[in-house]
């Protein structure tokens, strides 16, 4: 299966070239589990890659599929098999911190599970344990191992949890096994909503002054998928070094919003331009101009429709006007 979607894996991982992008194939979970005031609090998610795919509802130990592929090829006993392990697993980690490792104080607990895929070759699973935000313990090769920063309690806990072959069994099959044939089922029954392609949309502005004398140009680029993208302010064909990429930060429709930067003298910024490459483009890159105006597509295009629907209707009127006109003058030839 995993040869099958190789296409698809290029098409939504792509890198080897000049732009850098080279992403490995994931599925992870994260769990956030808080001890406040002598009560436990659940929070759990899963993860294909940047884009969440499950939510786990603490209250009824049910898994929250967040896409009608969420649950890939996974028959529902399956299903219900991991949600069966997970609500074991919230269950019985709250005795073995409490009364094994003797936490007494509030505390927040950090849990990673997943797999990942690096150029279409196996998969390799990774658990990693962390606590009030610093590395605790982490499972590799069916071995419990504690992290230097987790102390005492991080080596009690792992000698303990190294102590139940049946348990560790468990884990390495969830990470190793289990999780590799849930992904490929993910990518194989998303693939659709996950090959999409997006246009992205461009607009410039001008960010707070540098110093004085300079402007700070600013390139949004927003609204695109898949992620990987190209930014560039140039000059001509120069590409300008100080260009300054932000962080990608994700829009509420999946897809995504980048911006970049150039800190300019005032007289310098005639002929800059700010230079787009996505997938979606077909290789017609989006240029803007610095200093030109810029409307955006979608105004110019309704702006088309109404200036065409405006012009139909003055042709009909006029058609009306000149055919009352004429027929009292045809009226008065026949007398």
């Amino acid at each position: 299966m995993l040869f099958l979607l190789l296409p698809l894996l290029a098409a939504l991982f792509p890198g080897g070239d000049s732009e850098g992008f080279e992403e490995p194939v994931s599925f992870y979970v994260i769990q956030t589990s808080s001890f406040h005031n002598h009560t436990w609090k659940h929070l759990g998610s899963g993860w294909l890659g940047e884009l969440q795919t499950h939510r786990w509802n603490s209250s009824s130990g049910a898994i929250i599929f967040l896409y009608p592929w969420s649950r890939g090829n996974f028959s529902n006993n399956e299903l219900m098999d991991l949600e069966k392990f997970f609500h074991t697993y919230f269950t019985n980690h709250q005795g073995f911190y409490i009364s094994q490792l003797m936490f007494k104080d509030s505390f927040d607990l950090q849990v990673i599970l997943g797999c990942e895929l690096h150029s279409g070759k196996d998969f390799v699973g990774f658990l990693q344990i962390a606590i009030q935000g610093f590395e605790f313990m982490s499972f590799q090769n069916e071995t419990f191992f504690p992290s230097p920063k987790g102390g005492e309690k991080a080596q009690k806990a792992c000698l303990l949890l190294n102590l139940s072959p049946a348990f560790k069994h468990t884990i390495h099959k969830l990470i190793s096994d289990i999780f590799p044939r849930f992904t490929l089922g993910l990518l194989d029954a998303g693939k659709t909503y996950l090959q999409r392609q997006v246009k992205p949309e461009a607009w410039l502005s001008s960010g707070p002054s540098p110093e004085p004398g300079h402007l700070l140009l600013v390139c949004h680029v927003s609204g695109f998928y898949p992620k990987p993208v190209w930014v560039m302010w140039m000059q001509g064909e120069q590409e300008q070094q100080g260009t300054q990429r932000g962080d990608f930060l994700p829009n509420a429709d999946g897809t995504w919003y980048l911006q970049a930067t150039l800190d300019v003298a005032v007289g310098e910024a005639a002929g800059l331009a700010c230079r787009v490459k996505h997938s979606s483009l077909g290789g017609q890159d989006l240029v803007l101009y610095w200093g030109a105006p810029h409307r955006p597509l979608g105004l110019v295009f309704l702006a088309v429709i109404v200036a065409l629907a405006l012009l139909t209707g003055l042709g009909f009127w006029l058609r009306k006007y000149w055919t009352h006109r004429e027929a009292p003058s045809s009226a008065f030839l026949l007398k």
